[in-house]
C-alpha cells in the first residue's frame, strides 16, 4: 500500500499482531510505526504518524528519505 504525504507519497507495510491489532510500517522511514483495531484506523494512525516524522526530521534540518521500495512477494 502506499499513501500520500503532502509532497510524495510513502510505502506502508500493514500486518496483524499477536492482539488482533493492524500494525501499520513504514520501511523508508525507520521508526515510524503506528497501529490501530481496524484496517481503516491504522491508516489514519499512520498517516498522522508520517506528517509527525516528516515535521520533526524537517525541524532538525535532516534530510527527508525518498521511499525507494519494492515489495515483492517470493
Amino acid at each position: 500500500m502506499t499513501l500520500a504525504t503532502s509532497t510524495q507519497t510513502r510505502t506502508v507495510i500493514l500486518s496483524i499482531d499477536e492482539d488482533g491489532y493492524i500494525v501499520a510500517e513504514v520501511p523508508s522511514l525507520p521508526g515510524c510505526i503506528s497501529q490501530g483495531e481496524t484496517r481503516e484506523i491504522a491508516i489514519a494512525n499512520i498517516q498522522e504518524a508520517i506528517s509527525l516524522h516528516l515535521e520533526v526530521l524537517q525541524e532538525r534540518g535532516e534530510m527527508i528519505p525518498d521511499d525507494r521500495i519494492e515489495v515483492v512477494l517470493v
